[in-house]
């Protein structure tokens, strides 16, 4: 498959990005306001993970979806229970 221009991905997808982009912008505001008021801890482990996830954002790479999906991810454990198929 082809990929898509990027003229035509930012053409395409710039207005979701922005949205989306606004939104987090406004999640993070509500977060440094709760913070002030002392009902969220600055060292809280998922902050630190929204830190690094916006990291990844800056970084020109790529792999940014993966990255940050691993961020949000819980490192695999082998004892695990499988899961049992529904009938």
């Amino acid at each position: 498959m082809k990929p898509l221009p990027a003229n035509k991905a930012l053409e395409q997808f710039f207005l979701e990005a922005r949205c989306k982009l606004l939104d987090v912008a406004a999640i993070l505001d509500r977060i440094n306001r709760g913070q002030e008021a002392g009902e969220v801890k600055a060292d809280d482990p998922r902050i630190d993970k929204i830190r690094k996830a916006l990291e990844v954002l800056h970084d020109q790479s790529g792999g940014r979806a993966e990255r940050i999906q691993q961020i949000f991810s819980l490192e695999y454990d082998s004892t695990w229970e499988k899961p049992k198929p529904r009938y």
